[in-house]
């Protein structure tokens, strides 16, 4: 399906410092569309546990997560964005000064991962074009076994080369269940990492 073309964009930083002795705050997004998990990532993640059930987000729910990454502190503010076309005008506002994202899509819905570069798109848009460290994230991996159509490991692999050659740096592909908690600490370690790489790499190219 569709792929975006190379863009040469300025990036700037926004809320994230990398000064020595100082605390490093990102804003971090979980980006897909409605139902694909990434409220129950976001609470798993949390400590707050897995729930069954659907419950929509309405515009954006926020949290904060503080932690240690090499011996670094870290603050990790947490925009879960609602995923529905009819809140699309109020996500706008959420996106600016994003770090980094986790882009989700549900392994047992197909139009979930063929929607990924629309989502792409209302990022771009919204962050002042800027290409910002993104894993790809294919969440209900516990359904693989029960889905008529699952969304296989090696073609979302082939994705995100895609899109590690159009941004110019590396995005993983990790798949996760919110449910059984499989994948999930290491996704948003993994986010957070590469945001950390990028952003100190940029700062010495200044």
């Amino acid at each position: 399906f569709k792929y975006y073309p190379k863009l040469i964009v300025i990036c700037i930083m926004g809320n994230s410092r990398m000064a020595a002795g100082q605390r490093k705050i990102f804003k971090i997004t979980l980006l897909g569309d409605g139902a694909v998990g990434k409220t129950s990532l976001r609470k798993t993640y949390l400590g707050e546990g897995f729930k069954d059930g659907y419950s929509m987000t309405i515009g954006a729910d926020f949290a904060v997560k503080r932690l240690r990454i090499d011996d670094q502190d870290f603050v990790a503010q947490i925009w879960d964005l609602a995923g529905q076309q009819r809140f699309s005008a109020v996500r706008e506002v959420y996106y600016r000064g994003t770090s980094g994202c986790l882009l989700v899509f549900d392994i047992s819905r197909r139009s979930s991962f063929e929607n990924i570069p629309s989502w792409i798109a209302e990022l771009l848009k919204n962050n002042s074009n800027r290409v910002v460290p993104i894993v790809l994230i294919g969440n209900k991996s516990d359904l693989r076994a029960t889905a008529k159509d699952p969304i296989m490991r090696e073609q979302s692999e082939e994705y995100a080369r895609s899109l590690s050659q159009w941004s110019g740096f590396s995005v993983p592909y990790i798949e996760t269940s919110a449910k059984t908690g499989e994948n999930v600490d290491e996704a948003f370690k993994t986010l957070l990492k590469n945001i950390v790489l990028f952003y100190e790499k940029l700062y010495a190219q200044q």
